[in-house]
């Protein structure tokens, strides 16, 4: 680094200095290998050569964000960078991938919210300003990309702030990676919550902190295969169990037993506890609050946190059981027992205690006492049961308490584990490592061993990683590189951990063997490693020894080592407690096995020495990153930085470590413009032309005799030493120019001041003789003067006498004219005080009068206007009675009209059921009379038949004999035929007789079904009247909510015309628009409105009743039918048509005028229930669904928006029409009810001149009724409206947002062309390369505003469009000024404002009409860079900064601009160290306003107008000349949207 070859007398250096650790002043004088030098606080000090290293006075005042950026990486450099970073309130700096957090000790809110993690999201390492976040994002992304596990190192001290780092990690990894959803919780939050109840159990107060975390915690974050946190896991290393028994002083135990004792009271009176200075394992030290902590909250907030990770509410009471449990196990005090070597509990007291632990842990009092006095001893021959001295008994006891409390830990960490859940399917992990850092105080025990120890293990990663890192930088620059000597410790970790002749072997082997104690194991250690290096045997201790760790080394005392690294269950103890009547106690201390009872002993430091091996398997397994955290001082306090106290974390941290890997390879690296920037003039002829750059730098190495250098692809790397002997010929050509800068400038001094003298001389010369000439002047002058002045002073003797004498005579003559004055006054006085009288008088007398007959005047007036008036009221009342009359007679009629209409049905119905029923029974009868009349045909032909028979029998028989016996058996036949026919006869009366009866049945029945009719018809008629009822009331109750949504819209509405009702407007309005429904002659149905109509008046003059309801319900029907389906297909046309695109008319959207005509003509804005809204807002969105098309998208923006207009300044609730009783069918449903709305006129809105074509303006319409589905229709087109412009906004930045990126920053191939060029050309040719990216932009909003212009966009919206797109410009590059420290120079200054004069020229072109107040918008950036680009910073004043420059910056945007400042052109420096002072002093004031301390801008992505804006800005629109379209041109349904003449 430094050498004596390079300081000279006049160098500025850095010296050691015990207070302050380094010291920087100026070498004054060199004797040999001394040197003397001044210091900055006015001392002189002398020392050596070689223990003074260079300082860089050319470092930025800021410092630098990248140790490896530093001129000279040494101790101090890398010290004083840190301090002046810290005080700049920059807590984070790399060193190369490394990250170094200095705790601040203060809320710095503004540097970890969710517009910061956005800005690192996804950003290169190293682009942004060092963060923790930035190191996450590397992890995440190498996980993601590369599919590998990684791990962060989190080391520190007590109090650096590792706890709070981590949780900014895990906060930024669920930011970037989201979650697996859950039902409740996230993984992250639950690892967080699980913190509480960690903290309350694992950590305490130490000398340095007061929160330290006594244990070590890895937390695997797992993944799943989309990136998302899918479960975690904790692990927990080396609880240090020996602080439940022994603390010192100033320091507390664990936390857990101070908010136990400060529980709510009853909790206290069941557990038997007190205040802590009454329990042993507490009042060890004087310390038992903790300033600003509440213990008693504390407690309930670790209550809290319990229920949250899953802690059941008896689990959270057997915890603090068996906390209460230790505290009173403390207590328990033994003396000496009867017997020998015995010992039993010394008073009441420890009695009491050894009750009340027993109980808390439910177990025997005896037993527990037997297990702590007396020990069983298992011989061959039988089992001994051995007392215990007191002293030996109260070890017994704290092993008792120190088992108990570290088995109650790890059983907390399992179940935080099993609460949290862990994703068996994660293939790749973020692992984060919290682990307590390295430590050295006057005492040490085996738990610094041990943690020391770990960090050794841990350095050796860290140093590997170090040298793998730089290995690969010289890789990637592709230079030569022999074997670099790797630092290595791995002679302390053989010393540590090898077997068999480690120190934790050794330490294992002492511990099995009974009578061996610390002298035993010391002098065991001395003996093995008498010769080791790193082994020291201290000269005045025998139980000492000392360890040269990398940090340093530290003594560690032995006393307590074998005691400590005992990790064994003491039978006795595990049997007491795993008998525990409390399930939780005995889950504790599960039965051992076999194995495990069979091998007595087992190491602590063994364990540990294998759950270090894990750890380090598992940090090996992953690619790691590392961040180390410092405590700046050790009084916790804000802005103290302590040198000495970081120099040792530094050590201890491996940072220095990694500093000696670098110095040992190249430690210096420039890119080659800054190397030629920096170091150019030693080789002037490098800058002539446009050399290439690394030939440049080769040329300047080469000329100055450089040996060992490496020029890379993109740096120049430097052996230690080169740098500052480079800083040194600088530093000569550089005083060698200033000699002959001074030697011209004083020549030219002194010419000057001969010649001045010379002037003077003759100057002074002139002077002295013109005084002579002058005085003599004066004599002469004197002389005249007397003569002069005593010819005067007669002349005034003379003079004032006769003035004496005239003055007298002026006074008597004055006396005399003013007494006939006085006189003559007098009587004009008194004249005029008598006319004023006169007149007054007269004037009040002619006043009095006029009062009297004006008086009068009224009263007659008032009489006779007052009788008018009274005729005027009195007809007026009958014509509101008239008017009530009719429009009541007509709401009956209705009803009756309807009521008959439904009887009519009803009785067809009736009588055609009777009919047919009639005519079956008719036809049942016909057919049995059938089938009788034909049983009657067949007997006549079966009797004849016999008759016939009987002739021929008698003709053919013999006369005599056979005669008689031939007629016997005739009658017989006969006789039974005619009885037969007898029957037939009989049983066909009796059908007969059936027959009436049915039909007189079936009369009576058809007369009680008429009666039942009528009954049923009267039911139905109340049932009507009741659902009439029920309907209006829906009705009202439907309106008002519409009349609510409309107001929510804040729709503009006029009020409705109060003294025309519905009949007496449509009476006034038939007239005019009739002659509208006579045009329309084509639908065939104007001669049966009209007869319809007047047959409707007929009926409601004469109030008949009766009506004939199957000729209504015929005449009805049909044409509403008809009406229906041909307005079905009118819309249906409609669609098809805007579905199209239609072009613009002048300025003026067609399809928004078409769609606005058409819904007034069919009265869609006034039905219930219509479909045609939904149709078009379907079609709206069929439309913009390819939201990358611009041209589309405006096209529809402008057309909603123009629709949206017309309907703001049309439509109204329907507030008073609402009220009037309606049915659900209202009379615009029936032939009637359309025939008068027809003869009413068209939509209310719209007069008779817009109906024939010829519309001047929207304003001289009057206003719709618009009923719930026209406001909903409003409502989603303004939402329309609303999408449509936030996807054109969102499209424009998509655009314009890779060239933003670009933009914040001058090229730097471009910018070196500029300090190299010499001719006008270059620069021109470079200038316009720098702009190229500010041209694109330019050209995207030119073509955008092209893109809105042709469709006519309003121009309300575009200047909201662009004025939004300028404040995302001036978000993105002040944020990305304030975010990257490379961009804070002047000459990125000058580029920038190069930028804006091209925005700001746009602007100019695109005029106020469109670009409105957008140039405004850039006021944050233009006065960033103002104030970059502005000379003189530090003769500037924080009022002149913050009020006349900088208005709109806050202090804290302020401040952070001049810290990061830098000149990269003319070297000048930031504003002054005061101006920086009061700036920090102002933060600190306003530091408790979140807001005012995030010095970041935030996007507005809101929709920055309402629907009122909107319509105030836009003009009226004349639609009556709209041409439709040819697809609707022809079709007779749309006859009315062609224009027509008056």
């Amino acid at each position: 680094m430094g050498t004596p070859v390079n300081i000279i007398v006049g160098s500025h250096v850095w010296a050691e200095d015990p207070n302050l650790a380094w010291i920087d002043g100026q070498v004054s004088k060199i004797n040999g290998q001394e040197a003397e030098i001044q210091t900055t606080n006015g001392k002189k000090v002398v020392v050596n050569l070689s223990k003074i290293y260079p300082k860089d006075v050319e470092a930025p005042a800021g410092g630098v964000d990248d140790m490896t950026k530093l001129s000279y990486l040494h101790e101090p450099g890398v010290l004083q960078n840190l301090k002046i970073r810290y005080e700049l309130n920059e807590i984070y700096t790399y060193t190369g991938n490394i990250l170094i957090a200095i705790n601040p000790f203060q809320r710095l809110a503004h540097i970890y919210d969710a517009h910061m993690m956005q800005q690192y999201k996804g950003a290169p390492f190293g682009e942004l300003s060092p963060h923790v976040f930035a190191v996450a994002d590397v992890a995440y992304r190498a996980m993601i990309n590369e599919g590998k596990s990684n791990s962060i190192l989190v080391s520190g001290e007590s109090g650096a702030g590792k706890t709070e780092t981590t949780k900014m990690l895990m906060r930024y990894l669920a930011f970037l990676g989201g979650r697996v959803a859950t039902e409740g919780r996230t993984v992250e939050q639950q690892v967080l919550e699980s913190n509480p109840v960690l903290e309350a159990f694992g950590n305490a107060k130490t000398v340095r902190n007061n929160n330290s975390s006594r244990f070590g915690k890895f937390v695997e974050i797992q993944f799943d295969k989309q990136g998302r946190i899918s479960g975690a896991a904790i692990r927990t290393y080396l609880l240090e169990r020996s602080r439940v028994c022994q603390i010192s002083d100033p320091e507390r135990n664990y936390h857990c037993f101070y908010l136990l004792c400060n529980a709510p009271q009853e909790e206290i009176e069941k557990y038997k506890l007190g205040n802590p200075k009454s329990f042993h394992y507490l009042n060890q030290s004087n310390c038992y609050e903790l300033v600003g902590v509440s213990d008693a909250h504390d407690y309930l907030a670790t209550r809290r946190a319990m229920d949250i990770v899953g802690i059941s509410e008896k689990e959270q009471e057997a915890i603090f059981r068996v906390v209460a449990a230790i505290l009173h196990l403390g207590n328990i005090v033994f003396t000496k027992g009867k017997e020998i070597d015995s010992s039993v509990p010394k008073d009441d007291q420890s009695k009491f205690h050894l009750k009340m632990t027993s109980e808390l842990l439910m177990c025997s009092a005896e037993a527990l006492e037997d297990a702590l006095c007396k020990r069983v001893m298992i011989t061959p021959e039988e089992v001994i049961k051995r007392s215990l001295d007191p002293q030996s008994a109260l070890v017994s006891r704290d092993g008792l308490a120190k088992t108990i409390y570290s088995r109650l830990f790890d059983w907390l960490v399992d179940k935080i584990n099993v609460s949290i859940g862990q994703d068996p399917n994660s293939k790749s992990l973020i692992g984060v490592l919290d682990i307590y850092g390295f430590e050295s105080f006057k005492t040490n025990s085996f738990e610094q061993f041990c943690i020391n120890f770990t960090n050794e293990k841990l350095q050796q990663h860290f140093n590997q990683h170090v040298f793998k890192m730089e290995q690969e930088e010289y890789t990637k620059e592709e230079i030569d590189w022999s074997y670099i000597e790797f630092v290595d410790n791995q002679d302390v970790l053989d010393l540590i951990e090898k077997k068999p002749g480690g120190i934790v072997a050794l330490l294992d082997e002492a511990c099995m063997f009974p009578k061996s104690t610390h002298e035993t194991f010391a002098n065991k250690l001395y003996q093995t490693f008498k010769t080791h290096k790193r082994f020291i045997k201290p000269k005045l201790s025998r139980t000492d020894f000392s360890i040269g760790h990398y940090a340093g080394e530290v003594l560690y005392q032995s006393d307590l080592f074998l005691d400590k690294n005992k990790d064994y269950v003491v039978p006795e103890h595990q049997d007491l407690l795993g008998a525990s009547k409390c399930p939780f106690v005995a889950g504790l201390f599960p039965p051992l096995p076999e194995a495990a009872k069979s091998s007595k002993f087992s190491s602590i430091g063994s364990r540990f020495k294998l759950q270090l091996q894990q750890l380090m398997e598992t940090l090996n397994s992953t690619e790691p990153h590392y961040i180390r955290c410092v405590k700046p001082n050790n009084l916790l306090k804000p802005a103290v930085f302590e040198n000495a106290n970081i120099m040792q974390q530094l050590r201890c941290g491996g940072v220095l470590e990694a500093i000696r890997i670098s110095c040992a390879g190249y430690p210096t690296r420039r890119p080659f413009f800054e190397f030629i920037n920096r170091f150019g003039l030693l080789a002037p002829e490098v800058m002539e032309g446009n050399i290439d750059e690394k030939v440049g730098c080769k040329k300047i190495l080469e000329k100055m005799g450089l040996k060992g250098f490496q020029i890379g692809k993109t740096k120049v790397f430097l052996r230690a030493g080169q740098m500052a002997e480079l800083d040194a010929r600088r530093a000569e050509v550089l005083s060698n120019a200033a000699k002959t800068v001074q030697r011209r400038i004083r020549t030219h001094i002194a010419r000057r001041q001969f010649i001045a003298l010379r002037k003077a001389t003759i100057v002074v010369q002139s002077k002295w003789r013109g005084r002579l000439a002058c005085k003599l002047f004066e004599d002469l002058r004197r002389e005249a003067a007397a003569l002069k002045i005593q010819k005067n002073t007669r002349r005034h003797q003379a003079r004032k006498t006769y003035n004496k004498l005239h003055f007298s005579v002026l006074v008597l003559q004055t006396g005399l004219r003013a007494m006939a004055a006085r006189n003559e006054y007098r009587l004009k006085k008194l004249t005029k005080a008598a006319i004023f009288v006169q007149a007054r008088w007269r004037c009040h007398k002619a006043a009095s009068y006029y009062k009297k007959l004006k008086r009068g005047t009224l009263v007659a007036q008032c009489r006779w206007r007052g009788r008018i008036a009274k005729k005027e009221l009195r007809k007026l009342k009958m014509a509101s009675r008239e008017t009530g009359a009719l429009k009541e007679a007509k709401d009956k009629l209705e009803k009756r009209v309807e009521e008959l209409t439904w009887r009519i049905q009803l009785e067809k119905r009736l009588r055609t059921d009777l009919e047919e029923a009639k005519a079956q029974e008719v036809a049942k009868l016909q057919n049995s009379l059938q089938e009788l009349q034909k049983k009657v045909d067949e007997s006549k032909a079966l009797l004849v038949k016999e008759r016939e028979s009987a002739k021929k029998a008698i003709e053919e028989a013999p006369p005599v004999i056979k005669e008689t016996q031939v007629l016997v058996q005739d009658t017989q036949k006969v006789d039974s035929l005619t009885a037969e026919v007898k029957k037939l006869t009989a049983s066909l009366e009796s059908e007969r007789q059936r027959a009436d009866d049915s039909e007189r049945k079936y009369n009576k029945a058809q007369e009680s079904s008429e009666e039942r009719g009528k009954k049923i018809e009267e039911t139905e008629k109340k049932a009507h009247q009741l659902q009439e009822s029920i309907t209006r009331l829906e009705e009202k109750l439907s309106n008002l909510e519409s009349e609510n949504q409309v107001l929510r819209q804040q729709a503009v509405s006029m009020a409705p015309n109060k003294f025309l009702s519905g009949r007496s407007r449509s009476i006034m309005q038939r007239g005019p628009e009739s002659g509208h429904i006579g045009v329309d002659t084509k639908t065939g149905l104007v001669s049966k409105a009209l007869l319809n109509l007047e047959f409707y008046y007929i009926i409601m003059d004469m109030h008949s009743p009766s009506l004939n309801h199957r000729e209504l319900s015929e005449v009805e029907e049909k044409p509403q039918k008809s009406l229906n389906e041909k307005q079905q297909e009118n819309q249906e046309l409609l669609i098809r048509c805007i579905a199209q695109h239609l072009g613009f008319a002048g300025n003026r959207p067609i399809a928004a005028c078409i769609i606005y005509k058409c819904l007034l003509q069919w009265r869609s804005f006034e039905v219930e229930r219509t479909s045609v809204f939904d149709r078009i807002i379907q079609t709206i969105g069929n439309a913009i669904e390819t939201q990358d098309n611009n041209d589309v998208l405006a096209y529809w923006l402008s057309n909603a928006s123009t629709l949206l207009l017309l309907l703001q300044r049309t439509l109204k609730a329907s507030g008073a029409a609402g009220m009037a009783p309606q049915r659900r069918r209202s009379s615009s449903a029936t032939l009637f009810g359309r025939m008068t709305q027809s003869f009413r006129g068209a939509p209310q809105g719209v007069n008779f001149s817009l109906i024939n074509g010829s519309m001047s303006g929207v304003d001289s319409l009057r206003q719709v009724e618009a009923k719930y589905p026209a406001l909903l229709f409003k409502q989603q087109l303004t939402a329309y409206v609303e999408k449509i412009y936030g996807m054109i906004r969102d499209n424009l930045k998509k655009e314009i947002s890779p060239l933003l990126g670009l933009c914040i920053q001058a090229p730097r191939t471009s910018r070196a062309s500029l300090v190299k060029g010499s001719s006008r050309s270059v620069n021109t040719e470079a200038q316009r390369a720098l702009i190229a990216h500010w041209q694109g932009i330019v050209k995207s909003l030119g073509n955008f505003l092209n893109t809105l212009k042709e469709n006519h966009v309003p121009p309300f919206l575009v200047r909201k469009v662009f004025t939004q797109i300028f404040s995302f410009i001036n978000v993105q590059l002040f944020n990305s000024l304030l975010l990257r420290r490379e961009c804070c120079s002047f000459s990125n200054g000058e580029y920038v404002k190069a930028g804006l004069a091209e925005l700001e020229h746009w602007c100019y072109k695109a005029t106020d009409e469109y670009a409105g107040s957008s140039w405004d918008e850039l006021k944050h950036i233009r006065q960033a860079i103002g104030f970059l680009v502005i000379h003189q910073k530090p003769k500037k004043t924080l009022d002149e900064i913050s009020h006349d420059l900088c208005p709109v910056l806050s202090i804290q945007q302020l401040y952070r601009i001049s810290t990061m400042y830098w000149d990269d052109k003319y070297g000048t420096h930031s504003v002054s160290s005061d101006v920086i002072s009061n700036m920090r002093v102002l933060m600190t004031e306003d530091s408790n306003n979140a807001v005012s301390n995030s010095f970041l801008l935030d996007d507005d992505s809101s929709i920055p107008f309402s629907v009122d804006d909107l319509s105030k800005s836009m003009e009226q629109i004349d639609i009556a000349d709209i041409e439709p379209p040819p697809l609707i041109h022809e079709n007779s349904g749309f006859s009315f949207l062609l224009p027509r003449s008056e």
